[in-house]
């Protein structure tokens, strides 16, 4: 990983390009963004950097986090990422990272946290086939169906598709394009959609596969 950025997902909209092509795009306020903590390789290990992002009151800061900011002589923040670069050296303690650490044309990767929606039943969770609902199916058309032998294996293997709980979980989506950065106020547009609800955090970072 070369670089990368927490922000915040502001919601959907589209842009045109050179030629008149619509460009749906997610808009992402990306930082600003504080180094609040450098990881080398003879304390830690290995080397990383922490980004902080978004302003927190000193007040609502526990004890061992505000020893933490006051290490750093940083400013309490919400959100705290860390980034495994591949060159640390450039960055130190203190630094701003903005949205023009990205450009028009690259391509990122964006991970974020998937929108929740709570328990949810086979059909809904897993795309299953409901039963027939003419004759003799009885109260279970959207129920799951056999989960398995009785005698033989006399389980149910892990991994099973069952009804639970549906989304909520890190996704990261690859390979996105900037479409746009504007720096003075902290916004990158990327073509498509991103994980997440809007006011969700989100982590760039450059593609591993691009």
């Amino acid at each position: 990983m070369k670089k990368g950025i927490v922000g915040k997902k502001l919601g959907m909209t589209q842009l045109f390009d050179a030629n008149g092509n619509v460009v749906p795009v997610t808009v992402i306020e990306a930082g600003p963004c504080v180094v609040s903590q450098k990881k080398t390789a003879e304390n830690d290990g290995y080397e990383a950097v922490q980004i902080g992002y978004g302003d927190l009151k000193a007040g609502k800061v526990n004890k061992p986090m505000q020893g933490h900011f006051k290490k750093g002589d940083v400013a309490p923040k919400k959100v705290l990422r860390e980034f495994r670069l591949e060159d640390c050296s450039a960055l130190n303690v203190g630094d701003i990272i903005k949205a023009d650490t990205f450009a028009e044309g690259d391509s990122v990767d964006v991970r974020g946290t998937s929108k929740g929606k709570g328990y949810a039943g086979t059909i809904k969770r897993w795309n299953f086939h409901r039963l027939k609902e003419s004759h003799d199916s009885g109260p279970v058309a959207r129920h799951g169906g056999s989960l398995g032998a009785c005698s033989s294996p006399s389980r149910v293997f892990k991994g099973k598709k069952m009804a639970g709980h549906l989304g909520h979980e890190r996704v990261t989506v690859q390979n996105l394009t900037v479409v746009k950065v504007d720096a003075e106020k902290n916004i990158i547009a990327v073509k498509g959609a991103v994980p997440g609800p809007k006011g969700g955090i989100v982590v760039l970072f450059d593609s591993v596969k691009a």
